[in-house]
């Protein structure tokens, strides 16, 4: 009876700890620049444009163990022609207060205009599908437990 009472601890935990085992996908985005190919501007035709895988991108020199989270989009006006850099984000926040559909601008001297857009509500908006825990290892962890706590009972 002792030995049926330790297997079914042991299977409990390990239910349970697999529970907590989350699934992260990184973020894909756009990476092109309109200076190199004009598809890469507004409107955005990406048929010769493959999406990146974020977490394969090398490591920045400045920003040590820093991974890049989101995507960015940056238009540029600088002596009155338009420019486009779209790119995997490594320091920022979604949008304005996290409202996507916001950017940032800044104007400067010499005509320059700049507007910042990032985002990491999908892949290629640019973002990614966040954490989650498998549902189904959940509930078995909670039918472990119950049937665990009726045989120990017994």
């Amino acid at each position: 009876m002792e030995y049926k009472k330790i297997v079914w601890t042991q299977l409990t935990v390990i239910i349970l700890l697999t529970c907590f085992i989350e699934k992260g996908t990184s973020i894909k985005c756009w990476v092109c620049r309109s200076d190199s190919d004009p598809k890469c501007a507004d409107p955005f035709d990406n048929s010769t444009v493959p999406i990146t895988d974020c977490s394969q991108e090398k490591e920045l020199e400045h920003l040590p163990g820093v991974r890049p989270t989101m995507c960015r989009k940056i238009r540029q006006k600088v002596r009155g022609e338009w420019r486009y850099f779209r790119s995997c984000a490594f320091m920022g926040e979604p949008g304005i207060e996290g409202d996507e559909r916001f950017c940032l601008m800044r104007t400067g001297t010499y005509n320059i205009f700049m507007e910042y857009c990032t985002c990491n509500s999908k892949d290629g908006c640019n973002s990614s599908s966040g954490l989650h825990c498998n549902l189904f290892l959940q509930y078995g962890g909670i039918v472990a437990i119950i049937a665990m706590t009726w045989f120990i009972r017994t």
